[in-house]
């Protein structure tokens, strides 16, 4: 299971997905010979030599990225997967995780024919129908999400299922529901990271449904349960939406200076009073911005955090409408509709505003979050 994004709402910045950039080189000047700079994990071979150790070891990389919310670990789950990446004949298993790394990049088109074909040559690949149901999700495609969920089923992967299926139907607004399911299956999940896992989805229903004490609840057990940096990440959101900066730093002391953690530094520091050191973060992110476009990188993988980066901390809401634009066209999650409501509104540009909320509403999603918009349409 993958949370290509967690959400953000009212103050709060959002969780940016694995594709985020990774932190720009800096030039670190240790005060002695005995500081420790960083804290490498456990050496993995870059050259497996057979599809088994490659899954194994790409499989690694992934959960690395994912619990550390550290995007370099996707290249070098990229790196030993290199002889059989985008092999029309590579093992399904393989092609799988290769689409796991492209969809955790925002290569969501990508990820999607990857999943496809390995789904043709072996439809009881669990894991790939999971990732296709995510795929669907982030693009609003509830329907077809649901579909892939029931493929899970299909294939004996009963718990990952029915959490497939509650996921979505909480988007369409059965939270009482999906309370109930999530509730149930945590009660049965004996391994901590499969309950870490239900209650970070636990956590993100109940802020769908405006529980926000509930919510609350839910991801400090999931983070008790299992440490993960996407959990952690969602966690400050919710605790910068209700004003409690200074816990939403707590939070992230021992994340790794990923653009999602940097974001959500520098809107805390704001909010406690702290311009300067808040100031300073922002331009690293800027810097860093900058660089990607340096090196001819497209940046719409990164819409989503430059329209943060000059919403919040810039204050310049056309500039964050723009790249929200952008990002609304490559992902369409809770969190995506709302930085694309919010900017257009800011924007002055009140046609463009009512298309928006018009397209939102088409998707069926609901959210507590976003229910002022749902509720007076495109008026």
């Amino acid at each position: 299971m993958t949370h290509p994004a967690r959400l953000l709402w009212g103050i709060g910045l959002a969780l940016c997905c694995l594709g985020a950039a990774a932190a720009a080189v800096q030039e670190l000047r240790p005060a002695s010979d005995t500081e420790v700079i960083e804290v490498l994990p456990e050496r993995v071979s870059l050259a497996p030599a057979t599809p088994q150790a490659a899954a194994t070891a790409a499989r690694r990389w992934i959960t690395l990225a994912r619990e550390t919310a550290d995007p370099r670990y996707l290249g070098r789950a990229q790196a030993v997967l290199a002889l059989w990446w985008g092999k029309p004949d590579a093992p399904a298993e393989l092609a799988v995780l290769q689409a796991t790394v492209e969809q955790s990049r925002h290569e969501f088109d990508a990820a999607r024919a990857t999943l496809k074909r390995a789904l043709q040559v072996d439809p009881a690949q669990v894991q790939g129908w999971l990732t296709l149901a995510t795929l669907e999700r982030v693009a609003a495609r509830y329907a077809e999400s649901e579909t892939a969920c029931r493929n899970v089923a299909r294939h004996g992967a009963a718990l990952h299922a029915t959490a497939c299926l509650l996921e979505s139907r909480s988007l369409q607004g059965q939270s009482d529901a999906a309370r109930s399911g999530f509730t149930a299956l945590i009660g049965q999940a004996a391994d901590p990271a499969n309950r870490a896992w239900l209650l970070s989805l636990l956590a993100e229903s109940e802020e769908r449904a405006g529980r926000d004490d509930a919510a609350d609840a839910a991801y400090r057990s999931s983070l008790a349960a299992a440490p993960d940096g996407y959990t952690a990440l969602a966690h400050a959101d919710l605790l910068l939406r209700l004003g409690r900066p200074a816990a939403a730093v707590d939070v992230l002391k021992a994340q790794p200076a990923s653009d999602a953690v940097l974001l959500r530094r520098a809107q805390a520091l704001r909010l406690m009073g702290k311009t300067v050191q808040s100031q300073a973060l922002a331009t690293e992110l800027q810097a860093r911005f900058a660089a990607l476009a340096a090196r001819g990188e497209a940046l719409d993988a990164h819409a989503r955090e430059r329209s943060l980066l000059a919403l919040w901390l810039h204050g310049q809401p056309r500039e964050a409408w723009q790249a929200a634009q952008a990002n609304l066209a490559l992902q369409k999650e809770p969190l995506d509709w709302w930085l694309a409501l919010q900017t257009s509104e800011q924007s002055g540009d009140p046609a463009a505003h009512r298309a928006v909320v018009q397209s939102f509403q088409r998707t069926g999603l609901q959210d507590a979050r976003l229910a002022r918009w749902q509720a007076r349409g495109d008026k």
